[in-house]
Order: structure tokens, then sequence, then C-alpha cells
């Protein structure tokens, strides 16, 4: 489970500063994370091969709390080495690590000794001074994971893992992380639950035969309170409506929150029907409510508004004062920094909040202060 203050010092004393930073503090006590007072972490998910952590901190003149790394599982030891890279630059600016699985063998894959492997990897690392959040085969109610839509297997799998990394490696928690469900069940894709199979049945939650959006496409994955330290999920503004890409300024002023409640009814679709996620998992499980990757699509090579005009426009909702009012559960809000090819619109995109000097300084300058990032100076409110 997540640590208290007190374990954390005592189980990482030589590794750690004298005193933890905010950010390790609100990340490993249970006490802090249930408080409303103690601010949202603000994290990144970076292209680490584009730019090292100390240089994002550097130009953000911030080094953020959580910092998100992916990794294949099984793992051999030159995969992992990846891993340890990138804890010793989260280690150095004092901040998590939020490590993503994903077994692109399939669920069968995470035998008893890759669990054991991995725990003990994750142990080490906790000893060096790195608290992990393991975000284990995220989206798996998506069709397009070797771990897609399977809620039986998966929900086992999650219970073994944490299980395994609460008893191995207390300086990690674990993190439930599907994929939004606007455009639920995903029709298409390879890994789709097969009609007939128990899987299916379980997915039509409403039990008429069928599986579509007014099923829930959360709860059949859904592993149990005792092994979720933090439910999570993915919002991104892809576009006004399609084709995604065309840069178009974004339109409508609470996209952000109406797709975390499930009320989002708009021009890119109506997802009305969808469950809130923010209401079930924040406030009826009690959990706190990690953003894990958000952005707005932003395609160079076309034309339409431009790049600050769409970035600034969806992260002014999510920083939006009235969330952190309103939902208090919101604990980790984590920026996509990358620039990458998207197979979805056949182009690149510009994710980045620091991809030039006009859109990072106008992201710092948007900043709210009740965000906090990760200082060796001991300091942990971003504002302006």
């Amino acid at each position: 489970m997540a640590l208290s203050a007190t374990g954390i010092t005592l189980g990482m004393r030589q590794a750690l500063p004298p005193e933890p930073t905010a950010a390790q503090c609100a990340i490993t006590d249970r006490n802090l994370l249930d408080s409303t007072d103690d601010g949202v972490l603000l994290g990144v998910n970076l292209d680490w091969e584009a730019k090292s952590l100390a240089e994002h901190g550097k130009s953000l003149s911030h080094d953020p709390a959580v910092v998100v790394q992916f990794t294949d599982i099984p793992y051999d030891d030159e995969t992992w080495q990846h891993t340890v890279e990138a804890a010793a630059q989260v280690r150095a600016t004092g901040g998590a690590l939020l490590l993503t699985l994903e077994p692109h063998g399939g669920l069968t894959t995470l035998s008893e000794p890759v669990v054991d492997k991995l725990v003990a990897d994750l142990a080490s690392l906790n000893g060096s001074g790195v608290p992990v959040i393991v975000r284990l085969a995220h989206e798996m109610n998506g069709s397009w994971y070797a771990w897609g839509q399977q809620p039986t297997a998966y929900r086992e799998v999650f219970r073994r893992v944490a299980e395994a990394v609460y008893d191995g490696a207390p300086g990690s928690s674990m993190m439930w992380a599907p994929n939004y469900g606007g455009g639920y069940p995903f029709v298409g894709g390879q890994f789709a639950a097969v009609p007939g199979s128990v899987d299916h049945h379980l997915l039509d939650t409403d039990g008429d035969g069928t599986i579509t959006m007014h099923d829930d496409p959360y709860a059949p994955y859904y592993p149990g309170d005792d092994v979720v330290d933090w439910a999570g999920v993915s919002l991104y503004h892809w576009g006004n409506q399609r084709p995604w890409g065309d840069n178009d300024p974004l339109i409508e002023r609470t996209k952000f929150t109406d797709m975390l409640t499930g009320t989002y009814q708009g021009t890119a679709g109506d997802d009305s029907a969808l469950p809130d996620f923010y209401a079930v998992y924040g406030e009826q499980h009690g959990k706190p409510i990690g953003i894990p990757e958000t952005a707005a699509i932003y395609t160079p090579s076309r034309g339409g508004a431009d790049e600050l005009t769409v970035k600034q426009a969806w992260w002014n909702q999510v920083f939006d004062d009235s969330v952190h009012e309103q939902y208090p559960q919101i604990r980790m809000i984590n920026w996509f920094e990358w620039r990458k090819f998207e197979i979805e619109i056949n182009d690149t995109v510009d994710w980045r909040a620091a991809g030039s000097d006009e859109t990072r300084d106008a992201f710092l300058a948007d900043l709210p202060d009740w965000l906090l990032y990760s200082s060796a100076l001991g300091t942990c409110r971003a504002g302006r």
C-alpha cells in the first residue's frame, strides 16, 4: 500500500535528502493524499531521447513531481536498464517514477518468476530513493493491446502483482488506469472480446446481449479497493471533430471536466452514456485520481489555428482553479511532452507544452499555485 512518511524516511534513510520533498510525501503518505489542501502533483510524460529530465526541468524552471516511464514486461536486463537510468534522473530531482508496464506478450507472460523479478527490481529502485507508482497494463478496456478486454484474467493478474509489490517493494504503489470510455467498446481491435465468451458476457453490464457505450467501460476491469492506490484516466483533446489534426481551436469550455465526469456531449461525439469516472472512483471508492497523460493535438504540417491557441485553450481547462476546487480528489496531472507520429491521423503531432519558447513561457505563466512540483531546494509550489 502507499507508505506513510515515516515508512519512507526509515526505509530510504541513506538515499533520500534529509527531508523528503513535498512531492515524495504526497505520493507516499496516505494522509496527505486524503487531504484536500495539499495541491496536485504536476508531472511529465517525457521523450527521454529528445531531452533529459534535467534539461526539461531547466526549461520550465521547476522539476516535475512525477515522471512517466514505459517498459515491456517481461523484460531482460538490457531493457530494464532504461528504467534504471530514468529512475536515476528522477532521483536527482527528488521526484517519483510512474512506471507503465506493458505485457505485449499477453497477461499469461506475467508468471511468478517474472513478477518476482519485477518486485526485486522495484525494491532496488525504492531503496535508492525513488518512489514508484506502478501503472500495470493500462487501457485494459481497449481492444488494441494483448491484455485488452479480458476482465477476468486482468483482475487476477493485477491483484497478484499488487500483492507481491506490497509485500516485497513497499516503496511502490499501484495505479489502475483504463482508457477513457469515449468510443467504447472500441470494436475492430485485434483483441476485442469474442461474442459468446465469458469475458464478453461480463462486459455486457446492462445484460442486453451486446456491448455498447451503454455498458460500463470501467467497472468489469476494476480489481478491488484493496489493491488500487490510484485510479487514473488519460484525457486528451484530439480536436473538435473528425478528421483529427486540423488544428481547430477548442470551442468547448468544459470539455476536460465533462470527459472526467462522463457528461461530454459535443462536436467530437456523444459520450453522455459513460459513468462518472471521478464520482465513482474518486468519491465512492475514495481513490486519488491521476491524469497520467494529457495534452492537446497540434499538427505542424497542417493549417488552422496556431500552436499556442490550440494548446493554451486546453491547458487553461486542465489547470483552471475550478478543477482543483470542485474535484479535490485529482492529485496528479502529467503533461504528454512528446512530438511523435500518430497512426490515427497518419501524421506527426507535437503534443509538447515546452516545444517552443512561446508555448513554454505561456504554459509557465498559466500554471496555478495549487500545483506541486519536485525540487532539491525543498520548495514544492509551481505557481507564477
